[in-house]
């Protein structure tokens, strides 16, 4: 088990980070081809990029380890694990809707929470509502900008669309069997 913790937890045999890096190699090439100003510009906007971004990252992923050790396994499953039905993808969609903040926030917890046996169905109906109708970004974008008549036809019309994808993701995942799960690690 540990040597399998080991090679799931190596960048290099983790085929985003591999792809990442490569990109970041090819446009790092790109940019020193077009003179060595390019490439330091480069250089000095990803670094002033990740001071700017690391702080946000750390907390959330504080946040979500936290989430992991605080919150009870069985009350997970209970609520919005792989028998909770359409009770739990209402449950998780009511969660999206709730939850300030960005994608640091959201996908961190996200993935703590699939740790603790949360079901495809709840989680992406989390994420299609906190994307599409979160009450954060209704209140500070759309009503400011479109007014409220707007943002509550918008709401109502989408309110139904993360529970209609969680319900496909569940079918999905049924009708696709265990070859379409991830192990739970993160893979």
């Amino acid at each position: 088990m540990a040597s399998t913790d080991r090679k799931r937890n190596n960048p290099l045999t983790d085929v985003s980070f591999l792809v990442l890096t490569a990109i970041a190699m090819t446009t790092g090439s790109i940019c020193y081809m077009k003179g060595e100003t390019f490439f330091f510009q480069g250089l000095d906007a990803s670094w002033l990029m990740f001071l700017e971004v690391m702080p946000r990252m750390l907390a959330a992923f504080l946040m979500a380890g936290f989430v992991q050790v605080l919150v009870p396994r069985d009350l997970i499953i209970k609520w919005i694990g792989e028998k909770s039905g359409l009770k739990g993808i209402l449950i998780a969609t009511l969660a999206g809707i709730c939850t300030p903040g960005g994608p640091m926030i959201s996908f961190p917890l996200i993935v703590s929470l699939y740790k603790l046996g949360a079901d495809f169905g709840p989680l992406i109906g989390y994420l299609t509502s906190w994307e599409l109708i979160g009450i954060q970004r209704i209140v500070i974008w759309e009503i400011p900008m479109m007014g409220v008549r707007f943002a509550s036809l918008r709401f109502l019309v989408s309110l139904s669309l993360p529970v209609i994808a969680g319900l496909i993701a569940r079918k999905l995942v049924l009708h696709l069997g265990d070859s379409f799960k991830v192990k739970k690690g993160g893979g």
